[in-house]
């Protein structure tokens, strides 16, 4: 079982930057990839970036070249970067993992989400 919680959401302008941490409870962190998905409202929810647990990294069009995904296994902790933000990034972010030893780009992939956590970009 994994236990996820996002941080570090608030408010920025365009062009600026936040970071959002996500936090997992569970021994066996290292096996498991992490997603970051997002939501804004009226829409449904997106895949943003994942890294493996070996740190392979992939990222939706949208962000790639301004988001950067990390990971640290002795915090337990997952990391997205995000800067020259735009004020379409605004929305929940969400982090999430599937089962251990798999990788995903859909909603369906991850059985852990967090509660997630709000970005909103002004223009």
């Amino acid at each position: 079982q994994l236990q996820l919680v996002e941080s570090g959401g608030g408010l920025a302008q365009a062009g600026g930057s936040l970071k959002l941490s996500c936090a997992a409870s569970g021994r066996t962190f290292s096996s498991y990839a992490v997603g970051w998905f997002r939501q804004a409202p009226g829409k449904e929810r997106e895949f943003v970036a994942f890294i493996s647990w070996i740190s392979n990294t992939y990222y939706a069009d949208s962000v790639k070249g301004r988001f950067t995904i990390s990971r640290d296994n002795l915090k337990n902790t997952v990391y997205l970067q995000m800067n020259s933000l735009k004020p379409e990034d605004t929305a929940v972010y969400y982090c999430a993992a599937p089962t251990q030893w798999r990788l995903s780009t859909t909603n369906s992939g991850y059985s852990y989400w967090g509660q997630g956590t709000q970005v909103t970009v002004s223009s």
